[in-house]
Parts: structure tokens; sequence; C-alpha cells
């Protein structure tokens, strides 16, 4: 299950990798005209232009969740999957459309299903397509039905099993809608408390991948707060305080741009010092992204399973910045992740309010980053990048094969592990292959090893490790081509 729950996460980062392009393409046509879509006079043709060509990717977010779920879930990530992905949503929305309900009851729809254009509707629709396509890619029909064989029945499937699900929606979408309303308007009477709560809730959901369907509620208009389209003002505002609109995306600025790299630089200065340099290159290069680009992933996954508590602590800390930072008057937002480049491009929003601020919060907020993650790396022994258990990680590390033919290396290895119908999973890490087979009793050691490997290790019942060296990547690379 967790492993399903982390590759959809990663699936889910597809299409929220096309929001860059949104954000630089609105962002710089609001710096040409602050005033373009306010409807006061007419409007620099240019800046309407770059707005509108940036919101055409934000209005339909929910087809690209559609279509990245599904290629990202599918086993080879065909483009077979995102035609039945695409297929699953175009239904969904006619179906349960307004119009449709109202004629399938006799009366008039829930107000839920004017809200069924969402990206977690989209989320749903790129399962059903990965899914037909995982079960159904390689059917065989009898001969008078063989043109509808293999890939073609795949988006058949994906429009029957489609139905199924809209008949649940039907009866659950309003019950479902009714708990995200809940959900966001509890946290939005709370506050600043509440935008604490939900930070906190977002890093904390991010091991598993499910922070996503959390910030649909947030930034889309999932229940209604749409707090990134009321920011750049491709929704309306109307009825909104001076300094909401923004306040479910203020709060990440000082934490990415400022507290994690503060975090790498606690991290580098308790590694070992056998280890300095090894963890400079993951936490420093992590450290960069997150201040840039706004992308943390590579920092939190070095230290969430290593250090999990410390995870937790990090998770809180984010929080708490949040909801403190949304009581100054500084409001920036994002169409991709609260790095410099969205800070930067947000000044001339509608909404934003005291760029600059960013500045002192966030040099605060380094400082206190700095400090707990030092304090609590040291005081509780966690083992962060660079403070691992002295095992046989160095002595891998040391370790040669007996030649650099990669391809023949790999052939070999996986001949021992008992051939590609016997493997599950493949991956690596800094010196080893760690692979998941079906059946143990197909692995052949003494083969293996007779590709010039260093040894083998058997963790698990299914698990087979074996010992490459640095130069693991290049064999991994190889041997995932054969798979």
């Amino acid at each position: 299950m967790m492993k399903t729950l982390q590759r959809l996460g990663k699936s889910l980062m597809l299409p929220v990798a096309c929001l860059p392009a949104a954000g630089i393409l609105m962002g710089i046509g609001y710096w040409i005209d602050q005033n373009v879509m306010s409807g006061l006079g007419d409007p620099n043709v240019v800046a309407f232009f770059l707005v509108k060509a940036g919101g055409a990717i934000i209005d339909n977010m929910a087809i690209l969740f559609a279509i990245g779920v599904a290629v990202g879930m599918s086993k080879d990530q065909d483009g077979t999957s995102a035609l039945a992905g695409l297929v699953s949503w175009l239904m969904t929305q006619t179906i349960l459309s307004s119009a449709v309900v109202s004629v399938l009851t006799g009366a008039e729809a829930n107000a839920a299903f004017g809200k069924i254009n969402n990206q977690f509707i989209g989320i749903v629709s790129g399962l059903i397509g990965a899914f037909c396509y995982n079960k159904f890619k390689d059917t065989k029909l009898p001969d008078a039905l063989a043109f509808f064989s293999g890939k073609r029945c795949v988006a058949i499937m994906a429009a029957l099993m489609t139905l199924i699900v809209d008949i649940i929606l039907f009866f659950a979408w309003p019950f479902i809608y009714g708990l995200l309303i809940n959900l966001g308007e509890a946290i939005m009477s709370l506050g600043a408390v509440g935008v604490g709560i939900y930070t906190f809730l977002n890093r904390l959901l991010i091991p598993v991948g499910l922070h996503h369907a959390l910030n649909s509620v947030f930034w889309f208009d999932v229940a209604g707060i749409n707090d990134i389209a009321r920011f750049w003002g491709t929704a309306s505002a109307e009825g909104l305080q001076p300094g909401e609109a923004g306040m479910y995306m203020s709060g990440f600025f000082p934490v990415m741009m400022f507290g994690l790299p503060a975090a790498a630089l606690a991290m580098y200065h308790t590694a070992k010092s056998n280890k300095k340099k090894v963890a400079a290159g993951l936490l420093f290069s992590g450290a960069l992204c997150a201040f840039f680009t706004g992308v943390t992933e590579p920092l939190e996954f070095s230290f969430m399973f290593l250090a999990p508590v410390l995870y937790v602590i990090y998770a809180l800390m984010c929080g708490i910045v949040a909801g403190i930072t949304v009581l100054f008057p500084f409001r920036a937002g994002f169409w991709f992740s609260a790095g410099f480049v969205d800070w930067f491009f947000s000044f001339k929003a509608p909404n934003a309010m005291g760029g600059l601020l960013l500045i002192p919060i966030g040099l605060v907020t380094a400082v206190i980053f700095y400090i707990v993650f030092r304090v609590a790396i040291q005081a509780l022994d966690l083992k962060t990048p660079g403070r691992e258990d002295d095992d046989d990680t160095d002595a891998e590390m040391k370790v040669t094969l007996a030649n650099d033919n990669y391809t023949e290396i790999a052939r070999i290895v996986l001949e021992g592990l008992g051939g590609k119908d016997n493997i599950t999973s493949a991956d690596n890490c800094i010196t080893r292959l760690r692979m998941e087979v079906k059946d143990r009793l197909l692995v052949d050691e003494k083969k293996i090893k007779s590709a010039g490997v260093a040894g083998v290790i058997r963790p698990g019942k299914n698990s087979v490790q074996i010992v490459i060296g640095p130069k693991v990547q290049f064999v991994a690379d190889e041997l995932k081509k054969m798979l």
C-alpha cells in the first residue's frame, strides 16, 4: 500500500510540473499591467495575452491530473493509459454534470455536482486509466473481435469501469464534497491557526504522497477556497477581506527559501567528518533546489526515513512558521511552489502584499530552523545524511568490479536472479542493487557472483541485495533496459 501511495505522489508531480509555465506567463503579464484582469480601462494586449495563456493551464488542471496520473501509474508509462484516463474524465464530466444529474433525479442537482470538474476527479480518472491499462493491455480476444485486442481494448474497459465508478460517485460525491467543505470551513474559521494546521498536515502527508489531495481543498476550487486562482485574479475574490487571498500559500515561502536551506546547513555541520563531503553534495544541491524552485522533496526525503522524529519536528515547525507569517502584511503566491522564482513573479499579482517582508521573516526562520535541527540531531543522535552508522557502506564505496562491461554484468546478474519474469521490482542505492523477486528459490547466488560483484545479501524472503560498489548506477541502468 505504501509503495502505491508513494508512486501516486510521484505521478502527481508530472501534471504539477506544468504549473511553472503558467506562473511565468502570468507573472510577466502582471508585471506589464497589474490591472490587466480588473476590468478597469483597456488592458495591455500583451499582458492580457500572457495572463490568459497561463490561465489556460491552471483552468485545465483536472484534465492534466487525469492524464498525468494515468501515465505515471501505468507499468510502462505508455500513452494508451493517458487516452484511457482522458476517456474516463470526459465521461465523468458529462454523466455527473448538474444538467444530467437534474434529468436523472427530476430535481435540481446538488451543488456538489457543480464542482465535479476538480483535481480529485482527475486523480480518480487517472487511476481508472492506469488500472485498465495494466490489467487489459495484453488481452487477447476471439478472431472476430481481434481488432480490439491488446491496447485497443484499454479505453473501452476504462469507459465501462468509469460507468461503475460514476454510479458510486452519484451517491457518494455529495457526501465527500460536504466533508471537504466542512474541513475547509473549519480550518478557515481558525484564521492563522488554521493556516498552521493546514501547513503541518501538508508536510506530514508528503511521505505517503497524499498532500496533493489536501492541497486541492485549499489551493483549488474543490471546497470554494480556490486560493491560487483568487490570489492571481483568475477567480473572483469578492467577499474576501484584504490579505485573505494567498493565506494558504504565503507561509511556505519562509520555509522553502530559508528554513530548509538552513536545515541542510545544520545537517552538514553535524555530519561525521569522514562523510561530510558525500553529505555536502546531497544537502547543498537540495538546498539550492528548495530556494530557487520550491521543490523540497530532495531534501525532505534525505532525512524523513532516516530520522522520522526529526521529520515530525520539521512538519510542526512548518505549521508554526506559516501561521505566524500570515499575521504579517505579507502575501505571495505560486503556481508551482514557494521558491525564489514564484516569489519574484508574484510581486505584481492582484492580491500580493509586502513582498520584501519575506526577507526579514525568512532570515529569522533560517536561524530558528538551524538551531532546532542542530540541537535535535545532536541531542537525539538522529541518523541524518552523513551520520549513518559506520557499517559496510565505507567498505562498499571502495569496491571495484571485475570489469567495466556493465551490460554483461547486468545480463549475468539477471540470469542469476531467475530471469526478468522473476523480478517484481528493481532499484539501487549508492552501492547496491536492491531487487525484489517472486520466487527466492530461483535465485542462484553463485551465478550472480560470477559477474564479478562483491557480494549477495538476502535481507528478506523475497529481497536480494547485490553489492556492486560506487558504479552501481551503470549496472542498474543496463539491468532496467533488460526488464
